[in-house]
């Protein structure tokens, strides 16, 4: 970077004597020089030109010192390319994803629960965490039953943790439809039935996480032989990430079919689709989590200065043992993007400042002074609470797993999703989206967004968004972007996923994959389903790392998987940071 030159201020400037005329002239060319390699002025970029102020690289811009955003950052935020980028990806869809459809039907070997449920075996689960996570304890559950060849009933949703939420499952979900779709892949009763003659007290016990199927054959099922009831306590993550192809698309049939919300909440939510789609044609959906106490784990700074520093630290005292390092988390993509920072990559991907927005999220640490840098680079943004009134609102405003049931339906139905986060909604909307049509889903590359964001004052706005376009390759919710079996099953149900062909190949397909069912230890490996090898109990469920493939690499690097985060005695932040 060019340095500026020194001017005397105020000190006195003695006289000198007249240059030569050779050196006047090799004095003008050298400015021109200097004026020819010196960076084009900014003033169309929303962030890049407030840098030039040497502003630190993750401070928000409307977090100066007394808390206000100054009125020349505004308006150089104002000032940001109105029709997005010059590079333009399909902004709305996927190209491909005509070809590909979802398809969790079961195989001819996958017999009906009445033939393989037993009569004296009964699997009682207890959720935890919010409603995400319990979603998918609610998922896994369903599949344990099966293994175990066991009467389910109707999972117990978590009302104690840190989300305080008395729903039951018939709050929140369709009962009746999730016992009658699964009829035959598993029993399911709402309550514990008498057992000869008298209700017998159930047996609790915790399996280990990412237990798999022989796990629960060799720890569970003795238990339910002999207590014939066994309640699983702080059902999450208790189920392997790879299963045999028949009991993977049984979690798809789950999450993607049975778990209907009940008729009030998806009624509520289509209203709120349906003046999303008054306001605009299209729509952003954005899971925003920038929560005080989420931002406090992560460890990261913010730009809030000593405020921030203060009040984050002070949150951070309750968890022993947590040093935070602010720039490794940042270097390796650990931090949640700042709302600014989510604006700049959806403007940079070529989304037009008049884009409507749905903002789903809880409370946001800041406020509306923290939103600031996204409402000035996207105006229209939106929450359920201002497209609706608070009478509409009154039935769900006092369960946070039903208010978080209305964002969930409305980023389900959005035309693009993004999540500045890799929780549990974001990978299980991930997931939906895939097989529901690919639809245009965006996840931020943290990892290699931090050094664009940090050294964003060194580049034109064209150069700025064209790299955020080469380092989003990859997270688009493109067909195919992650390899079968990388990541979670929530997020990359890759076995539930079919490629549409000509009718010979998919002959030759379902011939390949019946031999595969019928073959010992790889019973049940689908199309494009890696083979899973015999493991010890505590490997299954591990993504492989792919030493020969940097970019499969990286997009694992980019994804946090939640016990990396979260150890086992930290259950109320694991709660916190679940959703």
């Amino acid at each position: 970077m060019v340095q500026s030159r020194r001017r005397g201020g105020n000190y006195p400037c003695p006289r000198r004597a007249a240059l030569p005329a050779a050196g006047l002239l090799l004095f003008l060319l050298a400015a021109v020089a200097l004026l020819y390699v010196s960076p084009p002025p900014l003033a169309d970029h929303p962030v890049l030109a407030s840098s030039r102020r040497r502003r630190p690289p993750h401070t928000l811009l409307n977090s100066s010192g007394s808390g206000a955003m100054e009125e020349t950052e505004r308006r150089e935020i104002s000032h940001a390319p109105t029709n997005g980028s010059t590079v333009r990806d399909d902004l709305w869809g996927s190209k491909l994803a005509s070809k590909f459809y979802g398809c969790s039907n079961s195989s001819s070997k996958f017999l009906d629960s009445n033939i393989t449920t037993q009569p004296d075996r009964y699997l009682m689960i207890v959720t935890s965490g919010g409603l995400n996570q319990q979603r998918t304890g609610i998922i896994d559950a369903v599949v344990a039953a099966r293994i175990l060849n066991a009467t389910l009933v109707v999972p117990k949703l978590d009302q104690a943790s840190f989300w305080k939420d008395s729903s039951n499952f018939s709050d929140i979900f369709d009962a009746n439809w999730f016992i009658s779709s699964l009829s035959k892949d598993v029993k399911i009763v709402k309550e514990l039935p008498h057992i000869g003659g008298k209700l017998r007290a159930p047996h609790r016990m915790r399996v280990p996480r990412k237990c798999t199927e022989r796990c629960y054959l060799n720890r569970v099922l003795p238990a339910l032989l002999k207590k014939h009831v066994i309640r699983l306590t702080k059902f999450d993550y208790r189920l392997a990430n790879r299963l045999q192809t028949d009991l993977q698309k049984l979690r798809c049939r789950v999450n993607y079919h049975a778990l209907r919300f009940t008729a009030p909440i998806q009624e509520m939510g289509e209203k709120l689709i349906q003046r999303m789609r008054e306001r605009s044609e299209y729509f952003i959906a954005l899971h925003l989590r920038f929560e005080p106490d989420m931002l406090a784990f992560s460890g990261c700074y913010y730009g809030g200065g000593e405020k921030e520093r203060r009040e984050l630290g002070a949150i951070r005292k309750r968890w022993k043992g947590l040093h935070p390092n602010p720039e490794k988390g940042r270097r390796q993509g650990r931090c949640p993007l700042t709302p600014e920072e989510v604006g700049l990559m959806l403007r940079a991907l070529g989304y037009r400042k008049d884009v409507h927005i749905y903002v789903a999220s809880g409370e946001i640490y800041g406020g509306a002074r923290t939103l600031a840098p996204l409402k000035a680079l996207f105006p229209n943004l939106h929450t359920k609470e201002t497209i609706s009134s608070k009478e509409e609102l009154a039935p769900f405003s006092k369960y946070s797993s039903r208010m978080a049931a209305l964002d969930f339906i409305v980023c389900d139905e959005s035309d693009a999703f993004v999540a500045n986060n890799n929780g549990n909604m974001a990978k299980i909307l991930a997931g939906r989206r895939r097989y529901f049509g690919h639809k245009r889903t965006i996840r931020p590359n943290a990892k290699r967004l931090y050094p664009l964001f940090l050294n964003r004052g060194n580049m034109s706005w064209d150069a700025f968004s064209l790299k955020v376009h080469m380092v989003q390759k990859g997270f688009m919710g493109e067909p195919k972007e992650l390899r079968p079996g990388r990541g979670e099953f929530h997020e990359n149900p890759s076995t539930c996923i079919c490629e549409r062909t000509d009718g010979k190949a998919v002959a030759r397909a379902k011939s390949q994959d019946d031999q595969v069912l019928n073959s010992g230890a790889d019973q049940g490996k689908g199309i494009g389903e890696p083979v899973v090898p015999n493991r010890t109990d505590e490997e299954v469920g591990e993504p492989d790392d792919d030493e020969d493939d940097p970019a499969e690499r990286e997009i694992v690097d980019a994804e946090m998987d939640d016990d990396v985060l979260v150890g086992p005695e930290d259950p109320e932040l694991e709660q916190i940071l679940s959703d």
